[in-house]
């Protein structure tokens, strides 16, 4: 953030080689950057804009114009799920196999024809006129969970409102039971840990592996129960599709449930997480918004521009390609940094202030081409009507007293915990 009340990073992890100043001398891993990685994007964009960085073993590309035209370069491929253990050594890829197994039918993780496939059904509850049917259910959800919380004077916005809200939803658009939508949560984070790594641990791979193992055995119940039962949701149609041959075998709708969880679940939480934060910071821009709600749409998309929650997606390079005269070898990974892209000076005139008045934010925190967020709608539906309730309900909500603490995620962006004083609750709520 660029306030000067701007949340300081936690404590620097244990040493780590790839961090050594050789390897990383923009110290891409540092806790520093990862709290606040934009000064360290504007060097890149200014002086490697194409940069081969040894601690994530991948290039990075930083300027919004080579940014964008990477998500439509049919040589910088999607299709990625085995470059996640590829590096590893052969026992440890053969125990993580079940984990590529499943990330390689996720549509995020593939090219045309595959992806197309597989993406048409998915699009199909996704479109403007079914997701605004779903506002009003939204909202009611928002406020249910505020009401919650409204008494005590204090929250989390991530463990009461982010986390929370995003799993309901894409619970209820899958059509998994009320009672079950709580266990969502460890499997959402597991599977964020592990694709948001750039460089994942052992650990985390094996926390993913777990999350996946425990995510087929549940969706394989929930699937038996509703070829008993179909219902009007998202999960019946994906059985549909399955059993009429049309589009989806076994794996690949174990899979789509999976990605549909995390993708439902994880940018949508950081997205409420960033953009109330972000709100708290910089008050011009909060008062702005409360006095004119009509901007929420607008200023949902600037928060989406100003910080992203998802802040690269890689890609694996199908041939030799030159960028700014630099040749990324085929075969390697780059990594598309939709943060620095959205910040870049040449697309957004005074990038790093918010500003809810801009006329045109063509942001990239949510794809382009083929790769477009499939959810996009629903995510922009669930911050509007988190963002919007809470401000008209806690106008004079602050900042709990303390330092924040940011994930050590840099691909997946946000705070690990927000805690808000509410201050008095609106009689206009």
């Amino acid at each position: 953030m660029n306030s000067p009340d701007a949340p300081k990073p936690d404590a620097p992890p244990a040493a780590n080689p790839a961090a050594d100043a050789d390897l990383d001398p923009f110290r891409l891993q540092s806790p520093e950057t990862l709290a606040n990685p934009y000064p360290v994007y504007a060097r890149l964009r200014q002086e490697a804009p194409v940069y081969f960085s040894a601690a994530y073993n991948g290039w990075l590309i930083t300027r919004y114009d080579q940014v964008a035209a990477g998500f439509r370069d049919p040589r910088l491929s999607a299709k990625r799920s085995s470059a996640f253990v590829t590096k590893l050594p052969d026992e440890v890829r053969q125990r993580l196999e079940p984990l590529r197994r499943n990330l390689a039918s996720w549509a995020l993780l593939l090219d045309p024809p595959e992806h197309t496939r597989i993406r048409s059904l998915i699009n199909k509850a996704f479109v403007p006129r079914l997701v605004e049917g779903l506002r009003s259910r939204v909202e009611t959800l928002v406020n249910e969970l505020l009401d919650a919380v409204a008494p005590a004077g204090r929250m989390d916005v991530l463990r009461d409102l982010g986390d929370l809200l995003p799993l309901l939803v894409i619970g209820e658009v899958l059509g998994v039971p009320a009672e079950d939508r709580h266990r969502l949560k460890g499997w959402s984070n597991a599977l964020s840990g592990f694709l948001g790594a750039g460089r994942p641990t052992l650990e985390i791979a094996g926390g993913a592996l777990s999350a996946v193992a425990e995510l087929e055995d549940y969706f394989r119940g929930v699937i038996a129960a509703r070829r008993q039962s179909p219902g009007n949701d998202l999960l019946s149609q994906l059985i549909l599709a399955e059993e009429q041959g049309m589009i989806l075998g076994e794996q690949e709708l174990l899979s789509t449930c999976c990605m549909l969880l995390f993708g439902g679940h994880e940018t949508t939480k950081n997205l409420i997480g960033n953009g109330l934060l972000a709100l708290l910071l910089h008050r011009s821009e909060r008062e702005a918004l409360r006095a004119t709600p009509s901007l929420i749409g607008p200023a949902v998309e600037e928060l989406l521009r100003y910080d992203s929650p998802v802040q690269w997606m890689s890609r694996v390079a199908l041939d030799d390609i030159e960028l700014d005269g630099v040749r990324i070898p085929k075969g390697d990974r780059a990594f598309l940094v939709l943060g620095a892209a959205n910040r870049d000076p040449a697309q957004f005139p005074d990038p790093d202030k918010l500003d809810f008045r801009r006329t045109d934010i063509r942001h990239i925190s949510l794809g382009l081409g083929v790769h477009y967020c499939a959810g996009s709608a629903l995510a922009r539906v669930e911050a509007q009507a988190a963002i919007s309730t809470f401000l008209r309900r806690f106008p004079d909500a602050e900042l709990s007293p303390g330092p924040l603490t940011w994930r050590m995620n840099p691909g997946m962006r946000g705070v690990t915990a927000l805690p808000i004083e509410l201050g008095p609750q609106s009689s206009a709520s």
